[in-house]
């Protein structure tokens, strides 16, 4: 019997239209009922090429469920080429014409140019959530696209760089940003092709990289596998999104080892970094050690990535200890022991038990029940807000659904954005 979930945390795989409208001058066509492409805009600061709520889409109804929707996709891609002045178009299948057997890829194809290059994806519901559209997507883009490319001579030091689901983690922009400027700070040079200042450019670079570097537990592996065994360029998979002087030292270390860069010059960064970060610790140790703001225990309640990054960070740099750690992105089976492994490296000794849990009212009912030895800490989505006030406790938000803040380019990674996740944590009621 099917179950109904509480407090959902994540969204159909069409959602990953989103992945698109990240990359500047790209423009997703969506073949799919009017009903999904509105309730996909969220205003979760998904703007695209135009605006949110402004892209193709085929908007099938009952006539195309019973004679087919070829022909009005196929009107909708011509019009799109003739009424959007994009430099990529990326058409992508909802549950209902999956259904019905529509062949998406006969019509992109049809329509694909070296000038205005159309790609598809299928990317239905009932196949996952947006984490692995997201993937879909990024694969379909580097199989239909990079192999039409004519091989380029390889750009030393270059690093192609891939982390979180765009707009799906609120973070996800800053953070990108933020790895890029500690990839770059070791002599390498970082290419990714989300947000500003970013083009379809960018992913024409991506051949030309020596390295591919994928800073997730598991969003995006197969995608960065392609990549890796298609055009033969080395891949580092860092499972731990860089959180504060422990783990970005780590992260530095590790990048600095796989590209071949400066030992010397790594070690320097790292050195230079960590007294600043200290520096600011330290300034504020009285409030860290003497106030009872962050308890002795905490939870997560997020995707693997945060879940597994704000722990290690939690507990390596700022002692506290960690009580069941919930994942709530539906991760696939075969990456789970991995993930569960990291969360035994922490230091000290300390080992965080972990839970996937997909239902919030579960997830809820189990919190109230841990002892936080003090003031509890939530860190999680706007659905953890209501809890922290039932059991007098404080919360940050750091994952979807993101309600109670603004986030417009903030991090959370590195050393600064360790420092910024500290301010939220210290300023939470």
């Amino acid at each position: 019997m099917s179950k109904v979930l509480d407090q959902p945390r994540y969204k159909c795989a069409l959602a990953a239209m989103q992945t698109i409208q990240s990359i500047p001058g790209a423009v997703p066509i969506l073949h799919s009922g009017p009903g999904c492409a509105s309730k996909l805009n969220d205003n979760s600061g998904s703007s695209g090429h135009f605006a949110a709520n402004a892209y193709p889409c085929t908007l099938v109804g009952e006539k195309e469920v019973v004679f087919g929707g070829i022909k009005k996709l196929r009107s909708t891609v011509e019009n799109a080429l003739k009424a959007i002045d994009a430099d990529f178009y990326v058409v992508i299948s909802g549950c209902t014409t999956e259904i019905i057997g529509d062949d998406i890829q006969e019509v992109a194809e049809d329509f694909y140019t070296n000038e205005k290059p159309v790609v598809w994806a299928k990317t239905p519901g009932f196949k996952g959530n947006n984490y692995l559209g997201h993937d879909w997507i990024l694969k379909s883009i580097f199989e239909q696209y990079l192999t039409k490319l004519e091989p380029q001579p390889k750009i030393k030091g270059l690093v192609n760089i891939f982390a979180g689901t765009p707009q799906q983690d609120p973070f996800w922009l800053g953070n990108l940003r933020e790895l890029e400027r500690l990839v770059q700070s070791i002599g390498l040079i970082p290419n990714t092709i989300f947000g500003a200042g970013r083009s379809v450019e960018n992913i024409k670079k991506i051949r030309q990289a020596e390295y591919t570097i994928l800073v997730s537990p598991w969003q995006g592996s197969e995608s960065a596998e392609y990549l890796s065994k298609t055009f033969d360029i080395p891949l580092l998979k860092y499972p731990v999104l860089p959180i504060g002087a422990c783990e970005s030292g780590k992260f530095l270390r590790a990048v600095g080892a796989f590209c071949n860069a400066d030992k010397a010059l790594v070690e320097k960064v790292i050195k230079q970094n960590e007294e600043e970060f200290y520096y600011y610790l330290e300034r504020f140790a009285d409030t860290f050690l003497e106030t009872n703001i962050l308890g002795k225990h905490f939870t997560v309640v997020s995707e693997a990535q945060y879940a597994l990054a704000i722990t290690k960070f939690l507990v390596n740099d700022m002692g506290s200890f960690p009580l069941t750690q919930f994942i709530t992105d539906d991760t696939p089976a075969k990456y789970r022991e991995e993930i569960k492994a990291e969360f035994q490296k922490l230091n000290y000794g300390i080992q965080a038990e972990v839970e996937w849990n997909t239902d919030g009212k579960d997830i809820h009912e189990k919190i109230k029940n841990f002892d936080f030895a003090g003031i509890p800490l939530i860190i999680g989505s706007s659905w953890e807000r209501e809890l922290a006030k039932e059991i007098k406790g404080r919360y940050v938000n750091v994952s979807y659904p993101v309600i109670s803040r603004l986030i417009i380019n903030s991090s959370i990674a590195g050393y600064s954005g360790a420092l910024r996740l500290l301010e939220d944590i210290y300023s939470s009621n």
